[in-house]
Formats: C-alpha cells, structure tokens, sequence
C-alpha cells in the first residue's frame, strides 16, 4: 500500500504537483502582496471595492428582492426581517442562470433575468442583486461586469452596468415605479450573513468565503488602505472588499493545471479557481489520469474501461470516494481492470489533488488575516462564513483543511479562525447589503 503511495506521490512531483513542495510561508507572503498590489492598483486579486459597509441597524419589516445570480442557479426571493429580527424568506423561486446552457446574445440575457424577476417586482422599490462573477462596483453601486467565469457564455455582456440594464427592461415592460439597485458579490453576501448570524459571539472579524462552483474570499480593509481609490485615503472606516480570489495566478502550477487551463473558454485566467474549485475539479482529476495511463501507473486494463469516458465532474470524483467498490464511473473502469492496485492509485490520485487543494485555501484565507492582523485572540477569532458544496460535500477535503487551518494558521502563525455555515446565507446577506446600503 505505501509502495503505491510513494508511487503517486513521485508521479505528482514529476510534474510539478506535489502538494507536498507546497510552502506555506512562501505562499502566503506572496498571496498577501498581491493582496496590496490590487488594493494599490493593480495585480491578479482584483480587490474590488465594493462601497459597502456594515454599520448601520438592520430596518425590520421592510422587504428587499434579493436576486442570486449563481453558478448554475438564479435565484429569486422577496426577504426581510420581523420584529425579532429573525429573517423571512417568500415568494421563492429557483431557475436556471441565463448562459448556463449553450451561447445567449446580451438582450437575450437581460430579458431572461427579467422574466424571472417581474413576478415580484410589484412587492419592494429595493433590489439587492447578487452576482457571482468578476463585476466592478460603482460608486452608486451598481455594477459592471467584468467577464464571465464558471463556463457561463453571452455575447457582448462584458462592460455593461447590471442594474441600469435591468432597469431598461423594466421600463420597456412597463415599469414607472422607481426602483433602486444594488449589485454585489456572492462572497460579500457570504460575509453579511455570517455577521448578522452570530448575535452574542464575540469575533474579531468577519470573512466570507465561497468554495463552490467557483471560489472567492470577501473580507473589510481599512479605507485608508485602498490606494487605488484616492478619495477613500482620509476614510477612517472600513469598507467590504471584493478579492475575486479565483484569479489568483502566482500559486505553483503543475504540467497537468496548464493542460486543463488550455481546454477551457478562458485560457490564462482564474487559474486558482481551476485548481480548487468544484467547477474544474471533475477535469482536472480526469488530466491527471489521462497522465497517469500514459505513465503507466494504472495498467492498460483500467485505460481501456477509462477510454469510454470523455469527462469527469465533481460529483463522479466524490461517487468514488464514497463508494469505490460500487457501480460508479469510476468504481466501474476499476471492476472492469480486475486488478485492485489501480483502485489504491486511483484513491491516492484523487487524494493528492485534494491535498494540494486544501494547501492552497489553507495560505489564502491565513494571508488576508494576517495581513489585516487579525484573529490573534483565540477568545476573539476571527468568524469565516463559508458556503459551497465543494466545501461541505466533498468527503475529503474538510478535514484536510481543517488540519492545516491548526497545523500552520493556529499552531505555527498564531492565527485563529472558526467556519461557520448560514443557510440560504447568500440570499439572506443579499437582502442584508440591499437594506443597509
């Protein structure tokens, strides 16, 4: 068994992905300075500003329409909160994100969000839209989008402002009534939520953190900090900062990240989200497998069964993990090479991608707190709110996480954090930004 292991491990080093030749001192120096290169000006963290801020009292019984603009999801919801101040949540509804499912124009895309929106225009003048991809905030908050991540394809949308487009289509469907529009990010609504969740707690800050479909890290800096901004340096507040995580480019990449990164709509960028995220996972374990048949570290048996199959997703990786001897995908190209070694390589292959993985969320999420100085209380941690079926599904990741969250952050930084989970959290920080702000 260690044989096979050392084995996996040789093969991963060969090609420049061990997540063992990962340094966490290193990377996380290096994540942190690129953090200010984008507050400065520019960098591959794109650090957007998001001009919202979390200091004011939650108005109670006042609803918002809180939009969810996900990575497969558009989801729709009217919210607010009672007297006690817990949240209520109506008139739900969950569809498919517009792009999602073959090539739309950009009227195409607009008029979409618009149909599933009208149904409850009638219930609130606020519109809280979260939106999870890259989008630059305005100073009015609304917001232009940047590009599109996550394989979401439309035509001619990037450079748009989100708001004052949807607002077109209203009014070209009738709508008079003035409505104010407010975007921001699935990782900002993350953040809002875990806050507002945590009445009593004692937490030195707050970070959201999504590890999904795609992946980002919100967090609050200091006005002051934000030299690209220049009217904000005499600011003595803080404001929520978008990081678009996902497009961190100085983390080591492997021969086999590069070989993904070349098949995807986007080569070149967001190649952090293509190492960890759920979205790029299924294909980045299926590259690595195409290597390992062409090393011969899986015998040809296996190769033939595995021939069949043209792609993998998140889903098949965790089918096998939990059920290695079922009737899985991959389970199958097992039982059909009849010999058991390869089903041990598989497991380590798999294995040693995830490994690598819970490294580098493990550097990020221990830069952006020490460079904010952060969590050195252990009374006082730090509160990251995460959301994500990668983080909370994946059978290995978590605890491979969480070992190095004590190993490296607590142990050897003397940083110290707590997850936390919110349900429906994005809606409901959503509905928190677009009533605060």
């Amino acid at each position: 068994m260690s044989d096979l292991k050392e084995k996996v491990k040789s093969f991963f080093s060969k090609y420049g992905m061990d997540a063992a030749n990962v340094d966490f001192e290193q990377n996380c120096q290096t994540f942190a300075n690129e953090m200010q290169s984008g507050l400065d000006g520019s960098s591959s963290l794109l650090m957007i500003p998001t001009y919202i801020g979390v200091e004011k009292e939650l108005p109670l019984n006042e609803p918002v329409i809180a939009i969810d603009a996900g990575g497969t999801n558009f989801r729709v919801a009217v919210i607010h909160f009672d007297e006690n101040s817990k949240v209520v949540i109506e008139d739900f509804q969950n569809y498919s994100m517009p792009g999602t499912k073959g090539e739309i124009s950009k009227d195409e895309f607009f008029e979409t969000m618009a149909d599933y929106i009208i149904p409850v225009l009638h219930r609130s003048s606020k519109i809280s839209f979260c939106f999870s991809y890259p989008v630059e905030i305005l100073p009015n908050r609304d917001g232009r989008l940047i590009r599109f991540t996550k394989e979401v394809k439309v035509r001619d949308v990037e450079g748009e402002n989100l708001g004052e487009s949807l607002m077109k289509v209203f009014r070209k469907r009738g709508c008079t009534e003035q409505k104010s529009i407010i975007v921001l990010n699935d990782t900002v609504a993350t953040l809002l939520a875990g806050k507002a969740s945590s009445p009593g707690r004692v937490f030195d800050s707050y970070i959201g953190f999504i590890l999904g479909t795609g992946t980002n890290i919100c967090y609050a800096e200091k006005c002051s900090n934000i030299g690209k901004v220049p009217e904000l340096r005499n600011n003595d507040g803080t404001m929520l900062i978008n990081m678009e995580s996902g497009g961190y480019s100085k983390a080591p990449r492997g021969v086999m990240d590069l070989e993904l990164d070349r098949t995807t709509v986007n080569p070149g960028d967001y190649a952090f989200e293509k190492a960890i995220s759920g979205a790029y996972q299924g294909a980045l374990i299926y590259t690595v497998l195409k290597k390992a048949i062409c090393d011969g570290i899986i015998t040809s048996k296996f190769a033939s069964a595995f021939e069949r199959i043209q792609s993998l997703a998140s889903k098949e990786i965790d089918d096998f993990l939990f059920w290695p001897f079922g009737s899985n995908t991959l389970a199958v190209c097992c039982n059909a090479s009849g010999n058991e070694e390869d089903r041990t390589v598989l497991y380590h292959l798999i294995d040693g991608v995830l490994e690598r993985a819970a490294k580098y969320v493990a550097f990020s999420l221990t830069a952006v707190l020490e460079k904010t100085g952060k969590g050195r209380n252990p009374c006082a941690p730090a509160c990251i709110t995460a959301d994500g079926s990668t983080f909370y599904k994946s059978k290995l990741f978590r605890t491979k996480l969480d070992h190095y969250i004590k190993t490296y952050t607590n142990e050897a930084k003397g940083i110290y954090c707590e997850f936390a989970k919110v349900d429906n959290g994005t809606l409901i920080g959503t509905a928190i930004a677009g009533l605060l702000n």
